[in-house]
């Protein structure tokens, strides 16, 4: 298992771009070009972008970000983008995302993480505990959860 961060392997910029676009066709694909092309010359810890590979397939991928399109500006940085393969779901894989997005947060000189999500139950296993409910521009809502570094 191999996990691939374009601010260190910038040789990765045009696949770490690609399987974000296809992965999350709900934003629009010059919103990952933009951002991701942008994170790997930036004097601030972030952004950072994560690609999770298993014997050379792309099996995953998340970021971490000052803000998830999310109400709680007063917040950072944000896991987001967290995804596994479907035929790679249930191994255990995303902690391996978000412990390499803890080491660089830690790295960046933050204290906690933070995510949001639908999900009840499965990122209380990672250590993380419900803050509040945020608001997205689009109308809806999350839990918003947070990790102590």
């Amino acid at each position: 298992m191999k996990i691939v961060s374009v601010r260190e392997n910038p040789t990765s910029l045009e696949h770490v771009i690609s399987y974000f676009q296809q992965t999350w066709k709900s934003v629009p694909p010059e919103v990952y070009q933009d951002c991701i092309s942008n994170c790997i010359d930036s004097p601030n810890p972030l952004p950072q972008w994560y690609l999770l590979e298993n014997k050379g397939e792309t099996i995953g991928c998340a970021g971490l970000i000052t803000n998830d399109f999310i109400s709680r500006m007063d917040l950072y940085p944000w896991i987001c983008a967290l995804f596994i393969e479907e035929g790679h779901r249930g191994k255990g894989y995303p902690a391996l995302l978000i412990e390499k997005a803890k080491e660089d947060a830690r790295k960046g000189g933050f204290k906690h993480i933070y995510l949001c999500t639908e999900h009840i139950g499965y990122y209380e296993k990672h250590g993380f505990h419900y803050v509040g409910q945020g608001y997205h521009p689009w109308e809806e809502e999350s839990r918003i959860y947070t990790l102590s570094l």
